[in-house]
């Protein structure tokens, strides 16, 4: 079937003829003094490293960073044999020549124009990633498929449902891959996961082998969705869709796209798939062949039953979908959240019982459209956390969710524009409240589509802390909010500019709000 072409070309551009390459196509038996360079020493760098040394590899890491965190993490790895090297002066070129590796492990994070990573290419060093690596470590029989997914919004939410409902289903599931836990620590788990649910980032994607023959074969995989992110790590938002787009190659059983968003589907056109592997859509509407949907209230499938011409399985109902006891619509965001992720248990032959029963059982992460103060405790204005809406194609699925708006917005933007997001819920918007490094992006595109709308820029007080400047930003939204009104944190832009990441910029948003509406005991007595 159609061959994938990598959207910067084979990132190893001489590896493929290469014998060493050709020797790499079949490592699971001959990891024992395999000559491996590890660059990065995170998350993913460590516990590749970790996994390598364990079966008999030689390791080298290398690592710019040299805080406490990476000592003590090369510590522990030149106990079980590593030689790491720490500083930037340990980045640019390898530690000894070329020739004495056979093999370049890279965390994602590191950009392919990395002079290390350039001069591993130019050199025929093979550089994979740490997914590529977790594939080639499964053990040759009994290795548990993976449903894969990625998107630019909403992974992590349905990498979880997906856990759930395999779980659900009575299967020895887990999620992992850039939801937190590293694949190759996954595959060691000492009791084997019957399958995974992987969710992968546009940096993973990207470090994938061109050689399918070898390389990451799903059993079914997903995107979610495409939208501008990550402009300044991949240069444009063709080369950001078509790493995305790698997910698909070599699937086997369904290749799952988004209605909604074409991009999704052109992706699977253009996917180099298992023969007989198929193209199952998803949609808020009524589904149509091949597809999973909604039919007024209740979440069908129409791609995964017999006489699909006619009939559709039910698999939920929206009330599964709402928290017990609450009232709240249901966002449409969750609704193709839990579609895709049927889509993908579906694929893996998930009853319909364990489809609901495992989205009924999940209790989304923290900084997703949550409720930390609802009206009834602050004349009648809902208070709601989606820090997690780190770009514009997260923001406007919350500012979908709420009629009338007092928007906190701002931060690092990572390249993007704020113009189509404006344009579409300017009418919503009772004010705006901004704060960040690229806050003026925001606010010029609010003075463009929506000139109308009050807005006030908060400023980090001076020897002032974040905690500070949010008790600043809570109480500028509480003087502009009317009675029903939402005050949403959605910043549409990443966090690292005044916080450590957006779970903290959640925590102190939800912190502010306690303290301005939470009156301390004896207070007014």
């Amino acid at each position: 079937m159609r061959v994938f072409d990598s959207w910067l070309g084979n990132p190893n551009p001489r590896a493929d003829d290469t014998d060493r390459v050709r020797e790499l196509r079949h490592l699971t038996s001959r990891w024992a003094g395999l000559r491996t360079l590890v660059t990065g020493i995170g998350l993913s760098g460590f516990a590749a490293a970790d996994a390598l040394l364990e079966v008999g590899a030689e390791v080298v890491v290398v690592d710019a960073a040299t805080g406490e965190a990476q000592r003590e993490k090369a510590q522990l790895l030149e106990v079980l044999g590593a030689t790491v090297h720490l500083g930037p002066e340990h980045v640019g070129a390898p530690p000894v020549p070329w020739d004495a590796f056979d093999l370049v492990v890279t965390s994602p994070g590191w950009h392919p124009d990395a002079p290390l990573l350039v001069s591993a290419a130019l050199a025929g060093v093979p550089v994979w990633g740490d997914v590529e690596l977790a594939w080639r470590m499964r053990p040759e029989t009994g290795a548990a498929p993976w449903l894969t997914l990625t998107g630019t919004n909403g992974k992590t939410t349905v990498v979880e449902l997906l856990a759930s409902m395999l779980r659900a289903a009575g299967l020895r599931a887990t999620s992992a891959g850039n939801v937190g836990t590293p694949l190759v620590e996954a595959l060691r788990h000492p009791h084997a996961y019957e399958v995974l649910a992987v969710e992968l980032s546009s940096y993973q994607l990207h470090w994938l082998s061109t050689d399918l023959e070898s390389s990451v074969r799903p059993r079914a995989s997903a995107v979610l969705n495409i939208a501008p992110d990550h402009l300044d790590w991949h240069g444009s938002l063709e080369a950001y869709a078509l790493a995305k787009g790698r997910i698909y190659q070599n699937t086997e059983v369904a290749c799952v796209y988004n209605v909604a968003d074409p991009r999704t589907e052109d992706l699977v056109r253009e996917a180099d798939v298992v023969e007989g592997a198929r193209a199952v859509g998803f949609t808020r509407g009524a589904p149509g062949l091949s597809m999973l949907g909604l039919v007024e209230d209740v979440l069908c499938d129409r791609a995964f039953v017999e006489q699909r011409q006619s009939h559709a399985a039910e698999l939920c109902s929206l009330a599964d979908l709402r928290p017990e006891g609450s009232s709240d619509p249901v966002p449409p965001h969750t609704v193709e959240n839990v579609l895709a992720a049927a889509a993908l248990a579906r694929a893996h032959g998930v009853p319909q019982v364990a489809v609901r029963n495992g989205a009924r059982a999940f209790t989304p992460a923290p900084h997703r459209v949550a409720t930390v103060l609802d009206p009834a405790r602050s004349a009648g204005v809902r208070y709601v956390d989606d820090s997690k809406a780190t770009n514009a194609h997260a923001a406007n699925a919350s500012l979908a969710t709420f009629e009338h708006v007092v928007w906190i917005a701002g931060g690092d933007a990572k390249g993007a524009s704020f113009d189509d997001l404006v344009r579409a819920h300017g009418p919503r918007l009772r004010a705006a409240v901004l704060i960040g490094r690229d806050r003026d992006l925001v606010a010029d595109a609010l003075r463009r589509h929506a000139p109308d709308v009050p807005v006030a820029a908060v400023d980090l007080p001076q020897d002032g802390s974040v905690s500070d400047l949010m008790d600043l930003v809570v109480a500028r939204a509480a003087d502009l909010a009317r009675a029903d009104d939402t005050v949403l944190l959605a910043p549409a832009c990443a966090s690292w500019d005044q916080f450590r990441s957006y779970g903290h910029r959640g925590d102190e948003f939800a912190a502010a709000v306690a303290r301005r509406f939470t009156t301390p005991p004896g207070a007014g007595a």
